[in-house]
């Protein structure tokens, strides 16, 4: 499970920044991630949970945007978004000349902080 190093590379990077700008305490975290990511939500939050306790993130919540897998199509010109975590050709024209330009994201956006 592979959550568990991104919950505590999480916590790394967000006690770090929380140090250096002389907060004491994490009350929220707001992530983006593609649906493409590979990763699980779920497992992702359940992990972030057990192992916030020692940290000053002790008490705050994971927060998980999921951005669609979306893209562009050569082909047709048209800009398109799935639900789906692949595409094998553009939903729109059916060609598999396209680009996939979101989906794949995985970023720390915001944290609430004291």
């Amino acid at each position: 499970m592979h959550e568990a190093s991104i919950a505590l590379s999480i916590l790394d990077v967000i006690s770090e920044r929380c140090n250096a700008e002389g907060y004491s305490t994490v009350e929220s975290v707001r992530l983006k991630i593609g649906r493409a990511a590979g990763i699980m939500p779920e497992a992702l939050v359940f992990t972030f949970d057990a192992a916030k306790h020692d940290t000053l993130a002790r008490d705050a919540e994971l927060v998980i945007d999921i951005v669609p897998l979306g893209g562009y199509c050569v082909r047709c010109g048209g800009n398109f978004e799935a639900e789906d975590a692949y595409v094998l050709n553009c939903p729109l024209c059916g060609s598999a000349d396209f680009k996939i330009e979101r989906g794949y994201e995985m970023e720390i956006v915001e944290m609430e902080v004291k």
